[in-house]
């Protein structure tokens, strides 16, 4: 079951820098980020139109605690399927945990470690193949790397899946088809079409072991060891 609660955390590396953003996720993300923040255009967050960008003021009731840029995700169309704002602050950590606090107040819990691409997963946004591609998209060290993840995430390696999937099902489904009617004059397939099918499938499966060995060495590289005596 999906999680009902209203999650925070800070979406960006942690430290100084020139801004940071701050994510919102849950049900009650754009009613929360509506009572701390006041538009310049004094519009309500609630009535924008999904992903839309609106300049304004975080308030702690009358005190000012940053300008901010507020990105508005209206779910299920947003990253993790429920509604999203993301918070694009100045980037000091005393507003980062001004704002993050002010809204832990209003009920929202922090966020725990990847738990919004979790949310994504739970809300059928991503499966398990792509939601284990963002972290490998984050950590990526080089162009092979990124390239693998990307095509990851957007599907690859699940299409594969899918496709031995369906040739499963397919011989599965000739063998029970055989079985019941093995006492019948039908014939399903014969021998030749059950062993062309079970090739097929030993090919798409090598396929992918040797993918996996290859994204393997790509991501982590491959351990050596320098052996000789010592220069002199």
């Amino acid at each position: 079951m999906a999680p009902q609660d209203t999650i925070i955390a800070l979406a960006t590396a942690p430290g100084t820098g020139a801004i940071a953003v701050i994510r919102v996720s849950g049900k009650d993300a754009i009613t929360t980020t509506d009572g701390v923040f006041k538009a310049n255009n004094s519009k309500v967050l609630k009535k924008v139109d999904s992903h839309t960008v609106h300049l304004g003021y975080i308030l702690e009731e009358s005190r000012t605690i940053d300008q901010v840029l507020v990105t508005v995700f209206k779910g299920p169309n947003s990253y993790t399927g429920e509604n999203v704002v993301e918070i694009s602050c100045h980037g000091s950590p005393y507003i980062q945990q001004e704002i993050i606090q002010l809204f832990l107040r209003k009920g929202c819990r922090t966020a725990e470690a990847g738990e919004f691409t979790l949310r994504a997963f739970l809300n059928g946004k991503m499966d398990l193949s792509q939601a284990e591609a963002v972290a490998d998209l984050i950590a990526s060290e080089n162009a092979a790397s990124h390239q693998l993840a990307l095509q990851q995430m957007r599907g690859g390696f699940s299409n594969e899946i899918a496709k031995l999937r369906e040739e499963l099902l397919n011989f599965a489904s000739l063998i029970e088809l055989e079985l019941d009617f093995a006492e019948e004059d039908v014939e399903f397939a014969d021998k030749k079409q059950f062993a062309e099918l079970l090739h097929k499938i030993e090919a798409v499966l090598k396929h992918l072991i040797d993918s996996f060995a290859l994204g393997n060495v790509i991501k982590n590289g491959i351990p050596i060891a320098i052996v000789g005596e010592p220069n002199v």
